[in-house]
């Protein structure tokens, strides 16, 4: 590790900031909502005024940080941007690297119930072999890594930093990539861009369609699929416009209202999840808490929703084009949205593993960590022996 370019990071909130935070909840302005609609209109009223009730009374800050600082945290200066990331040294006798992205709305936050699996198997019921150098950043722009100084900041940009981070800053030659969201498509290019050091990728969002401007029509199976993603996007991507047009407006309301804030996030945790509704089926009020606190303390939300924006506006510059050829994975949970068939990821990918995960949603490391591990171990197992 560069000491020159990469120092250590502990949280140390100031408990005048979480007076702040709690005078705000106190106050906050209820809105009204439409009779029996319950989640239907969006966030559920009844669930944000209990979940507000336990963030003042029942949720423990200080415990969550604590836990947050047991991991190792640093902040790495790469091209003049400064980058959070976990770094936690496995204990096997032949560690692979392993770099691990989320998307939005999560942050590291996601991973916390992983990474002792992964870097320490055998502690956790494993097998030392499988063992596991983590490296879990945060997005430029989100939590505690800074946003972007200039516009153009997209997933292969994104994923440019982070290979230098791995490769220049923390001298690993060769590594894995694993991610779902926006991690997926910073792994996806990971894997276009970067194959002289990636040895494989996981993915647990596949960024595949089918084939455009061929002869033969889609199967019924494809069309299908292209149905439910149409049902899917008239419906739950209403998030994705603003963001994607007009981010900075919507920052001052989630900025300034705490619970404004959780309202946005926690729907999406809901609707996205494994959950049958019930969204405290899959996670906990602490879990889905210290989430919306990286987002709150860091004043983050709006910076991380450029991402949609940069994307928009940089369509090519955003995702690969052509054939990604080292080994790739994808863990398919039933919960995930998005859809994407195995013929359309094997067009897009070298795709040698294709699993149908039993539990779990978008969030899949958080939902079904010990799946998400079992899943991930296996298939790097593979490109280890490559």
């Amino acid at each position: 590790m560069s000491t020159s370019t990469v120092r250590p990071f502990r949280l140390d909130v100031p408990e005048n900031v979480l007076d702040d935070l709690r005078e705000r909840l106190r106050r906050t302005r209820w809105p009204a909502e439409a009779p029996g609609a319950a989640w239907q209109y969006g966030t559920d009223l009844s669930y944000m005024k209990e979940l507000v009730a336990y963030w003042l009374d029942g949720y423990d800050w200080r415990a969550q940080e604590a836990r947050l600082n047991a991991l190792p945290q640093f902040i790495a200066n790469v091209d003049g941007l400064d980058v959070h990331f976990v770094h936690v040294k496995g204990q096997g006798p032949r560690r692979l690297p392993l770099l691990i992205s989320h998307g939005w709305p999560g942050s590291f936050v996601e991973m916390l119930d992983v990474v002792g699996p992964l870097t320490d198997p055998a502690a956790h019921g494993g097998d030392p072999a499988d063992a596991f150098d983590v490296v879990v950043p945060s997005l430029p722009g989100y939590g505690f890594s800074a946003p972007a100084t200039e516009p153009g900041m997209t997933p292969r940009r994104i994923a440019d930093v982070f290979a230098r981070l791995m490769t220049d800053l923390l001298g690993y030659e060769r590594f894995g990539a694993q991610g779902g969201d926006w991690g997926a498509a910073i792994t996806t290019n990971l894997g276009r861009n970067h194959a002289a050091s990636v040895a494989g990728i996981h993915l647990n969002m596949l960024i595949a369609r089918p084939p455009q401007g061929e002869s033969w029509p889609l199967t019924d199976t494809e069309q299908t699929a292209l149905r439910e993603s149409e049902g899917w996007r008239n419906e739950e991507t209403g998030y994705q416009q603003i963001q994607g047009t007009r981010p900075q407006t919507l920052a001052y309301g989630l900025t300034d209202s705490p619970a404004g804030l959780a309202a946005w996030i926690v729907e999406k945790f809901r609707a996205w999840s494994d959950c049958g509704g019930d969204l405290e089926r899959s996670f906990s009020k602490d879990q889905l808490l210290t989430n919306i606190m990286v987002y709150w303390l860091s004043g983050s939300i709006g910076t991380s929703t450029r991402l949609y924006y940069e994307s928009r506006h940089n369509l090519a510059d955003s995702f690969v084009g052509g054939r990604v050829e080292v080994p790739t994975a994808y863990a398919r949970f039933p919960g995930e949205p998005f859809t994407a068939l195995r013929s359309w990821g094997e067009r897009a990918f070298n795709l040698v593993r294709w699993t149908e995960m039993a539990r779990g949603g978008h969030f899949g490391a958080m939902e079904a960590p010990d799946l998400y591990v079992e899943d991930v171990r296996a298939f790097f197992r593979t490109v280890r022996r490559a």
